[in-house]
């Protein structure tokens, strides 16, 4: 007769707990056997698992990062910089966990890609919707590219929500703004559905914060927080740049992007632009 509670002298004080009468607490929770078995392969090729898997695994990081950077949103409009700072510190950590995930790839040779690319069909990384959700985090919104998911109504709808929402940045400078720095209204009330453009004055008000006498101004030290964020963001942009272009040379990508030329457009961009150009200025 099976017994929930294992006889310590028969199986040793330290065994850990083994009965359960179905899933275990951790299937309950990490679900991973769901997550174990989202592998559906489309090729005969070995290489095309590990490809799958560590797109699948970009995900669930653009996921969480997605969480921490809506978290540090949230609290900056709530003038809470602690909870705001704590939520940047993480995903600093999750972003360099998410660009060690172009390691496996970033070896690729031309034949191995091609062994299984045609898998791929017309998919691409631009198809990403939680990677749009980061973009549009920090403030690269372009309407556009919501047209991709017209077919799936509740991404759609989450889409379309964070398009009209205040980006990371916009609630660091409505914060300056509380704070009695120069934020034009123009900023302020921009159309938030659009790209944030640079400005001259906003890149006048952080020469000003990064001027100041005491360095460990809370204002200074979020503006090298969302620095930090920026520069690994830069870094995750390069590093797929390099992985595609050993990977394919500069082919037309999957999905019809321009590949190569597209990802290196992108690379030249920086997220909270007056951060960097302020520094000259100081």
């Amino acid at each position: 007769m099976s017994t929930n509670h294992p006889d310590p002298e028969a199986t040793g004080a330290d065994t850990p707990y083994l009965d359960f009468a179905g899933t275990t607490p951790y299937e309950d929770y990490v679900q991973a056997d769901v997550l174990t078995h989202l592998q559906h392969l489309r090729s005969d090729d070995p290489g095309e698992m590990v490809f799958l898997v560590t797109t699948q695994v970009m995900e669930l990081w653009f996921t969480v990062i997605v969480h921490e950077w809506e978290t540090a949103t949230r609290a900056l409009r709530e003038d809470r910089i602690p909870v705001a700072r704590d939520a940047l510190k993480r995903s600093l950590r999750e972003l360099e966990a998410l660009n060690e995930s172009w390691r496996p790839l970033a070896g690729l040779t031309p034949a191995q890609f091609n062994s299984y690319r045609g898998s791929l069909g017309e998919g691409s990384g631009f198809q990403s919707a939680m990677y749009r959700r980061m973009e549009f985090l920090l403030g690269d919104k372009s309407a556009s590219m919501l047209v991709p998911h017209r077919g799936a109504p509740r991404v759609y709808a989450e889409l379309e929500k964070a398009l009209g929402e205040p980006s990371l940045y916009d609630e660091t400078l409505a914060l300056l703004a509380r704070r009695g720095y120069a934020i034009p209204e123009a900023v302020i009330g921009r159309d938030l559905t659009k790209r944030y453009e640079p400005s001259p004055e906003v890149e006048a008000v952080w020469a000003e914060i990064y001027a100041s006498d005491d360095q460990n101004d809370e204002l200074v030290r979020l503006g090298e927080l969302l620095t930090d964020v920026g520069e690994l963001v830069w870094r995750w942009r390069n590093d797929h740049l390099v992985a595609t272009r050993r990977a394919m040379g500069s082919k037309t990508g999957t999905g019809g992007s321009a590949g190569v030329a597209w990802l290196e457009k992108r690379a030249t961009k920086n997220v909270f632009p007056e951060l960097w150009t302020a520094r000259s200025h100081v």
